[in-house]
């Protein structure tokens, strides 16, 4: 049996090829799966982006340390198993490598979930390690999951974060590639808020002006160009999900001591990432999403954060049946163009893209 994997170049994530190999002996107490399918969005570029960062590179490593393989959001199939917890044909929902199988080593956290309990995984999040059961197959149902879910649940804790901080005292929240469904995201649950909280500022490209607009999110939309005579100079958050350090500079020199919080979030703008150095206003912090859920637990007890969500992120992707189209590609080698596509800045925002493998 063979496995194949694409693997990226980190330090330069544009390079992508796909290896194949012989698998090896299924360990004692893992589990072999198969993957059926997985979203790419430009998600999946932030963590190759930030792989070094923040560890992404760590989940799926490879035998040679100048590559990587970027984790996807997906669904895959037990197709032999060594495990207790794991039977053959059981689906499950989460975090995996852009490839075509994966062995885990389950251990269960109550009926519903596992966790990878491999060594090189026990001390990185949790949220990433676990693998929900799921149903059976529906590929426009395994599609909308994959692309939005995780998105939407980090759009929903920065809500939930901002919210948790009296929205840091800002009159206004303005949010960077606003047009990213991870940005739209945001901007539909601060637009649920109403009347309570800022205004909410969307921050997007000429191009895609119209179409943020036409989500009827946002209370104004600001262009990068021209933002610094349509952006008020009061008390502000700024959430930056393209990670564009010109940006960034030009809105903290802009609002100087109005910047009230500044969270870095994305880079779907990865190659204008970059030190900015020291900056007008608060301090750009990285904003890193398991923090506010560990948060939550603690705060409302246990399935409550779920349950939020799960209601969170199935609104605002049910509403996008209206505007976004779904691309299914066949096949894993389908995934390197599409990558290479969103990894250049090629793709439209009404589009959502799943391979199928």
């Amino acid at each position: 049996m063979s496995i194949t994997e694409i693997h990226v170049e980190r330090g330069n994530i544009r390079n992508i090829k796909a290896h194949t190999g012989d698998a090896q002996p299924l360990a004692d107490g893992a589990a072999r799966l198969q993957i059926e399918g997985f979203a790419l969005t430009a998600n999946n570029v932030t963590y190759a982006a930030t792989g070094e960062v923040i560890g992404y590179w760590k989940f799926f490593p490879t035998d040679d340390p100048a590559t990587g393989i970027v984790p996807v959001w997906g669904f895959a199939r037990v197709i032999e198993s060594r495990s207790a917890h794991l039977e053959v044909g059981q689906r499950l929902y989460g975090f995996f490598p852009m490839a075509s199988h994966l062995d885990i080593t389950p251990e269960p956290r109550g009926a519903n979930v596992v966790i990878d309990a491999a060594p090189h995984r026990r001390d990185l999040p949790p949220v990433y390690n676990a693998y929900t059961r799921a149903g059976a197959s529906d590929a426009a149902d395994d599609a909308l999951k994959s692309i939005f879910y995780p998105l939407l649940l980090t759009s929903y804790l920065l809500f939930d974060f901002l919210k948790d901080n009296d929205w840091f005292k800002a009159e206004q929240i303005i949010i960077s590639s606003a047009s990213s469904k991870t940005g739209l995201g945001l901007c539909k649950y601060l637009a649920e808020a109403r009347p309570d909280g800022p205004r909410v500022i969307g921050l997007t490209s000429k191009g895609n002006r119209a179409f943020v607009q036409g989500l009827d999110a946002c209370d104004q939309i600001a262009t990068y160009g021209a933002f610094e005579q349509e952006i008020a100079q009061i008390p502000s958050v700024y959430v930056d999900m393209a990670g564009n350090a010109d940006i960034r500079g030009r809105l903290h020199h802009h609002l100087g001591e109005n910047m009230l919080h500044s969270a870095a979030v994305g880079t779907s703008h990865w190659d204008k990432f970059e030190p900015t150095g020291d900056l007008p206003g608060a301090r750009p912090r990285f904003f890193f999403a398991p923090s506010q859920v560990e948060k939550r637990r603690a705060d409302w007890g246990p399935g409550q954060i779920e349950k939020r969500l799960e209601g969170a992120w199935r609104r605002v992707a049910q509403d996008s049946l209206d505007w976004m189209k779904i691309e299914i590609s066949q096949g894993l080698s389908s995934a390197i163009p599409i990558y290479t596509e969103i990894a250049n800045g090629k793709t439209t925002p009404d589009t959502g893209h799943y391979i199928e493998l």
